[in-house]
Formats: structure tokens, C-alpha cells, sequence
């Protein structure tokens, strides 16, 4: 069979052509499947398997591109990845080179989820200011919930065993779908304008995030913090949360701890309504127990001030002020007498006169004291300062110069020679005697 050289291909080359073919056929394109083989080497590029149940394909994404990703893919995530079909000459491997990538599915919703949190958090849609409080005792209760589903018999069940006296209204409303937020919306906004409800309560059971996802719109969320009338929300179970639950005023972990929160313990509340009226009656005995000693006191006031009694009372008095009266005119008599004498008494006792000669005494010898003192610290000084003018005369040097010898110093610098070592050969001394000085002339140095 004859074969055209011309055409025959390298694998290089016909990696190269097959590659230009793919990039050139294909734009950017979106794919969503599951991750598989993840691999994260030192270079930061990531590597990893996208696949479904019936087939797979390899991806790449580089370093510049991974280093953006606002999570951290794991084996098993559901992704939504874009990029473009390549291939990877050196193996001859077809893959995709991811440009972007994001969670997928729950991982999709949970992330818009936490952005519109965050984004009417930050409006304080969801603040404690804004919470309404809930009444402590319902009249009417609005349940908002589907008529069929699980959660409303558990609330009406609740209800019934502890406070069947409660007026329950279920307002119908689908809790899953499409059109399921709007029509909670309206339900919700009706109730409320009706006047007739203490609370409201919207509610349903569990199920996964896209179950719940109704409870999670952002009108939704709105409507239910602009209610005048007070709203709890028990949607899922206690690990679920909604944006609904954050605008609520207060939110269940469930709906039979929703119907719990809403109303009294029946036993409990007789209990509180006999120990109200125990305290009712016993308030009531202690006012009859002091309004009975208020008469009994006014009885008595009013026999005190009968006249025969103020008029005993006012001879009382009068005798008693005579004899007050006696008192004070003996004493003004009396006293001012007693008072003279004894200030007589103290004037003779600190008379100076009286102190004058031992006191006189006294300072003559303390005069005679001070002057000896005087002479013997004069002496002892005279003494200490004969002695230092010895000292100060014995050590000093002009005075040795009396006994023939002279101090030396150098010309240039009038430094003190005390050693043959500190002058040369040819260095000017000048030698100091006691009537006078001499220059002198190094000749030569030697030791002794």
C-alpha cells in the first residue's frame, strides 16, 4: 500500500493540531459534576476529576487562578467550574482548563445564603432593637403552614395538652417551590392587617437547604420585620436556619418548641393562678389585720382627747411648770454666787506673781549653764584650729624649702617633677626656693 510521506504527523505535531482543533471548536463553556482524584502539589495548581454518573473528565486549574477561589474544593464537592477544552500535549490527555469555579447545589445556595445575611445584617434588618415582644399570655394564634404537613400537628398537639383555651387559626400556605415565599409573603402581610392575632407563627418541618429555600427570600425577610403583629418562626430542625428565622421576632428550633414557647403549661398556669390567689387572700387579711388596729388606735386618741381627760392633763402640766419655776429662781440666786467664787478660786491659782521667784531662779542657773558651755566650745574650737594651722604648715611645701631644698617644675607645662624619669636631656626645670627661683637646664638623666 503506497503512503504519502508528505502527511505522515509526530505525535507532537498531531497533539498540536488535535489541540488547536479543540480550543478552536469550543468557547468558554460551563460544566457541573462532582470532584474526584484532588490533588493541590507544591506549585499551587490544582488538579482534580470532574464526573457524573456516566462519565469523567480531568481538569486543571493554575496557581494565578486557584489562589482566587473564596473556598476550598474537597473530593466529593459539587462544583460549577467554566473554562476551556485543551490538551495536555505531553500525555496526549483531553482536559479542561478551569478559568473559575464555585460551589454548586447546597454549596451554591449556602454561599448566596450567607451574602444576603450578611447584606440585610448589615441594613439591621435583623437587629435586637427591632424585635417586638411577645405576649405572655395569646388570645388568638395564627399558625402559617401547610395544612398537611407534619408541623401543624405537632403544634395543635402541643397546644391542645397544655392550653386548649387558646383560639388556633391555620392559615393554609405552600412551604416548598417556586411560588411558595410570595404566597407566605401575602398570607403573612393579611394576617397581620386583620387585627385579630396576638402572634403569628410560620412554621414548617425539615427537609434540605433547597427544601427550605422559600424561607430564605429576601421579600420574604423584609415582610416579615415590617409586621406590626409579633412573628416566630420555627422552620426546620434546630440545626436549620433561614433568613426568615433571623427577621423573625423570635425564632423555635422546632415547631413543638415553637407551640411551647407560645403558650402556658394548663398545670402550670392553675398552679400560678392558686398561688395568685393564696397571696390575693392573704394580702386581703393582713389590710382587714391593720385597718382592725387602725380603729382600735383612733378609739384610744379619741378617749385622750375627751375634755376631762386634757383638763387632769393640763393640772398635771401647770404643777409641774410651778415647780420648775421655784427651781430656776433659787437657782438664778444661787449660782451666780457659787460661779464667782470658784473663778476666784482658779485666778489665785495661776497667778504669775505667785510663780515669779522660782521661775527667776531658774534662769540664772540655766544663764550660768549656757555661759560655760559657751567658754568650753570656744576653747575646744580654738584648740581644732591651732591644731589644723600645724597640719596645714607641716605639709607645706615652701615651708621644706627652708631647709635647703627647692621644688621642681617643668618650664612648659609647670608640672610638678617628682621623677628623674619625667625630664630629658635639654628640657627647662624652674626650681623654686624659699627666697626665690632659678631656671635650670637638663644636662643629662640618670637614676640613683
Amino acid at each position: 500500500m503506497a503512503t504519502d510521506r508528505s502527511r505522515i504527523l509526530s505525535p507532537s505535531q498531531l497533539n498540536v493540531l488535535a489541540r488547536e482543533l479543540l480550543e478552536g471548536s469550543f468557547a468558554n463553556i460551563w460544566v457541573q459534576g462532582e470532584i474526584s482524584n484532588l490533588a493541590r502539589p507544591g506549585s499551587g495548581h490544582i488538579y482534580l476529576t470532574l464526573k457524573d454518573g456516566r462519565a469523567q473528565v480531568r481538569c486543571a486549574m493554575f496557581r494565578a487562578k486557584a489562589q482566587r477561589l473564596a473556598f476550598t474544593p474537597t473530593d466529593g464537592m459539587q462544583v460549577l467550574v467554566g473554562g476551556r477544552v485543551t490538551l495536555y500535549e505531553a500525555r496526549g490527555d483531553f482536559q479542561l482548563a478551569i478559568e473559575t469555579m464555585q460551589e454548586a447545589g447546597e454549596g451554591l445556595l449556602r454561599q448566596q445564603f450567607e451574602q444576603l445575611k450578611a447584606k440585610l445584617a448589615a441594613e439591621g434588618l435583623f437587629a435586637a432593637e427591632r424585635k417586638k415582644p411577645i405576649p405572655a399570655l395569646l388570645r388568638r394564634l395564627a399558625v402559617i403552614t401547610s395544612p398537611s404537613g407534619a408541623a401543624v400537628r405537632d403544634v395543635l398537639s402541643v397546644i391542645a395538652r397544655r392550653f386548649p383555651l387558646l383560639q388556633v387559626d391555620v392559615l393554609p400556605v405552600p412551604v416548598q417551590g417556586k411560588d411558595a415565599a410570595a404566597q407566605i409573603q401575602r398570607m403573612l402581610q393579611r394576617a397581620d392587617a386583620s387585627g385579630r392575632y396576638d402572634a403569628l407563627l410560620l412554621t414548617r418541618g425539615g427537609g434540605s437547604l433547597e427544601d427550605l429555600w422559600c424561607f430564605n427570600d429576601e421579600a420574604l425577610a423584609r415582610a416579615i420585620a415590617a409586621l406590626h403583629t409579633p412573628v416566630v418562626s420555627a422552620v426546620g430542625h434546630e440545626i436549620d436556619f433561614t433568613l426568615a428565622d433571623f427577621a423573625a421576632d423570635l425564632r423555635a428550633a422546632t415547631p413543638s418548641a415553637a407551640a411551647e414557647l407560645l403558650v402556658p403549661d394548663r398545670d402550670a398556669l392553675s398552679a400560678r393562678v392558686l398561688r395568685a390567689h393564696e397571696r390575693h387572700d392573704a394580702a386581703m387579711r393582713r389590710q382587714l389585720l391593720a385597718a382592725a388596729q387602725a380603729c382600735d388606735r383612733s378609739f384610744m386618741a379619741l378617749r385622750h382627747a375627751s375634755p376631762t381627760q386634757r383638763l387632769a392633763r393640763g393640772r398635771q402640766q401647770l404643777a409641774a411648770g410651778a415647780r420648775a419655776l421655784q427651781r430656776l429662781r433659787l437657782g438664778l440666786i444661787r449660782k451666780p454666787g457659787e460661779q464667782l467664787g470658784a473663778l476666784h478660786h482658779r485666778l489665785q491659782r495661776v497667778n504669775p506673781a505667785l510663780d515669779l521667784p522660782e521661775r527667776r531662779h531658774g534662769l540664772f542657773a540655766l544663764n550660768a549653764r549656757l555661759r560655760r558651755a559657751l567658754q568650753a566650745r570656744v576653747a575646744n574650737a580654738r584648740q581644732q584650729s591651732d591644731g589644723a594651722a600645724r597640719a596645714l604648715l607641716a605639709l607645706n611645701p615652701m615651708t621644706i624649702t627652708r631647709r635647703g631644698y627647692a621644688l621642681l617644675r617643668r618650664a612648659d607645662d609647670a608640672q610638678v617633677v617628682r621623677s628623674w624619669q619625667q625630664v630629658a636631656s635639654g628640657d627647662q626645670l624652674n626650681a623654686e626656693l624659699a627666697d626665690g627661683r632659678l631656671l635650670l637646664e637638663v644636662v643629662a638623666t640618670h637614676d640613683s
